[in-house]
């Protein structure tokens, strides 16, 4: 497993992949800081735990969006009620997220 450094909000990270898996953890990692960052940038929220789970939340349900395009049209045609809504995500896929978020905060404490 190949070691590789990255900062994200500022932090710098030791994050673990796969040898070949290299430019798939750098496009991921500056999707992290960029997402996170923009959060940051909008000056409503400070506290990088929360910028942290806004951030997997936005990027998951992107992420749903893309592996489902139906899910953005009834099966009637018609524009869904709450468009801008993300889907709702399984205990499971929660739990997951929050591992996964908890593993890259490493040192700065877990989310829950």
């Amino acid at each position: 497993m190949k070691q590789m450094e990255f900062t994200i909000l500022g932090q710098g990270y030791i994050l673990g992949c796969e040898e070949g898996g290299e430019a798939m953890l750098k496009a991921a990692a500056e999707t992290v800081d960029r997402e996170m960052s923009g959060i940051r940038d909008g000056g409503k929220i400070k506290a990088r735990e929360r910028i942290a789970v806004l951030a997997a939340l936005n990027l998951a349900y992107r992420l749903a969006q893309k592996s489902d395009p139906a899910a953005d049209t009834p099966a009637t045609g018609t524009a869904p009620a709450h468009r801008d809504a993300p889907p709702a995500l399984s205990d499971i896929e929660v739990d997951g997220l929050v591992r996964q978020l908890d593993a890259a905060l490493g040192a700065d404490g877990h989310l829950l």
